[in-house]
């Protein structure tokens, strides 16, 4: 028996996402700091929830340097009702290293990337193809589930090499379109 064709994910999903996606303030551009952010906030939150609050938070530290530098009182307002106030702190933490390490500019590299506070692989893989065009997987929960469906798996998708084979799965089929495949 063979596997799923995951080769027919990108152009399945690129056309609907080009057509049907919601337009949502994080995907106005692909700047690392704002797909960052949002992909901070959307960790175990629903979109439309997270829209009030990017928006937000956004219009007061609308950069990286202004993040960095703002009082923690204010950040954990801004971040009042998100929960797991860890996000906002490391959300900081990461913007001073960013700063410091990297002179301002979100590194390129996927290794890089993962290495900041804060960042797991899902959120690398997101701000590498999102922003960089990198043909890097993005693999949560919602994923994992999908692609379980997809090749009707049975293999439990909260271990690590469940999440491990999927990624590489569809890292392997990954268009040139990388951070619409990745929204998709």
């Amino acid at each position: 028996m063979t596997g799923p064709d995951y080769a027919v994910l990108p152009g399945a999903l690129l056309p609907w996402y080009r057509a049907d996606h919601r337009d949502l303030p994080w995907r106005a551009d692909t700047a690392p700091y704002h797909v960052w952010v949002s992909e901070i906030m959307l960790q175990q939150t629903r979109a439309e929830v997270v829209r009030h609050y990017y928006t937000r938070f956004m219009a007061a530290l609308p950069t990286l340097e202004t993040l960095a530098a703002a009082p923690e009182d204010q950040l954990l307002k801004l971040w009042e009702g998100l929960g797991y106030y860890t996000r906002a702190r490391n959300l900081q933490k990461c913007a001073r290293v960013v700063l410091e390490q990297h002179g301002g500019r979100f590194p390129r590299d996927i290794d890089a990337i993962r290495a900041l506070p804060g960042v797991g692989p899902y959120t690398a893989g997101a701000i590498a193809s999102i922003c960089f065009g990198a043909k890097t997987s993005a693999v949560d929960g919602n994923v994992l589930r999908i692609l379980a469906r997809f090749g009707r798996e049975d293999a439990p998708i909260d271990l690590p090499a469940t999440r491990d084979r999927f990624a590489q799965a569809l890292e392997a089929v990954y268009p040139d379109a990388a951070g619409d495949f990745t929204q998709a």
